[in-house]
């Protein structure tokens, strides 16, 4: 009896001593949380810009907002690619928002009047699951489907949207099995993933086994080389490749920001094109607060 009324002794003193340890380090942190509060958070009206500043933001957000609504008018580059497709494979070159998809959509558009099959590859599912829905809309969700290592949907219609490596595989499928892939027409969109050190492979091997009765589009805005790349299509599938190029900038121009934890915009490039000197006031302050001691 004396030993258990020692040991329960011992008990009760080591479970005091951790309450106690657990109030103090909930103290120091409630402490710890109130003097980082006034810092990290932005009381109201307390972003206020300065003049500098202000115009600064005025430039970076000038002219952003919804267009007016116009007819389309193709650009050159657009309606030669569009006739060359009819008898000849055709490598796009143009920057980001140039409108190379419209090309892609306009000649599916045609296939489909005619009751031909097309494909569309990417090779990022979020960039299919975009297309699918995107040509869902503008097509009709029956004569759409979608193929990717997470979803297969409608796999029989007219238009199947997937990843690189589905179509390689069912090229694979096809020699295996001696049929032929259900397909009139290939779309290999971010064609330039060719020269990518791990996956290029999927596209070497997805242009040498589509059948020339398939006519291929590739589409990219990275490809600098495309002459010589349209020559080694021309050398392994004996099929001319008309290369077009729409050179320039881009048409829809990027604009970099910085939101900060005080509610403030700021442009995250200068009228010189460096890095604005502004913003590193915000990573001292997170280095700051980083040193302090957290208990």
């Amino acid at each position: 009896m004396l030993f258990m009324a020692r040991a329960r002794s011992k008990d009760n003193s080591r479970n005091k001593q951790k309450n106690i340890r657990s109030n103090v380090f909930r103290q120091k942190e409630r402490r710890f949380k109130r003097e980082l509060a006034p810092e990290s958070s932005a009381k109201d009206g307390s972003a206020k810009f300065s003049f500098t500043q202000a115009k600064s933001v005025e430039r970076l957000l000038q002219g952003i907002g919804t267009p007016e609504p116009k007819p389309l008018v193709p650009d050159d580059f657009q309606t030669e690619a569009l006739a060359a497709i009819e008898t000849q494979d055709v490598l796009v070159t143009a920057p980001t928002g140039s409108g190379k998809t419209w090309i892609a959509r306009e000649e599916i558009r045609r296939l489909l009047e005619q009751k031909k099959r097309a494909w569309y590859t990417t090779p990022l599912k979020a960039l299919t699951n975009s297309k699918y829905t995107e040509f869902s809309a503008e097509f009709g969700a029956e004569n759409v489907g979608i193929l990717t290592g997470d979803r297969k949907e409608n796999w029989d219609a007219p238009l199947i949207v997937g990843t690189t490596e589905i179509y390689r595989n069912q090229l694979f499928d096809a020699l295996r099995s001696g049929e032929q892939v259900n397909a009139d027409f290939v779309i290999l969109d971010e064609a330039h993933y060719l020269a990518d050190e791990e996956r290029g492979h999927v596209w070497e091997e997805a242009i040498i086994l589509s059948p020339p009765r398939i006519r291929l589009l590739l589409l990219s805005a990275t490809i600098g080389n495309a002459e010589e790349f349209a020559h080694w299509i021309e050398e392994v599938r004996g099929m001319r490749v008309r290369v077009i190029n729409r050179a320039g900038t881009r048409p829809v121009e990027l604009r970099a920001a910085f939101l900060a934890p005080n509610a403030q915009l700021y442009p995250l490039f200068d009228e010189s094109g460096k890095m604005n000197r502004e913003i590193e006031q915000f990573a001292q302050e997170e280095n700051r607060f980083e040193r302090r001691p957290r208990y």
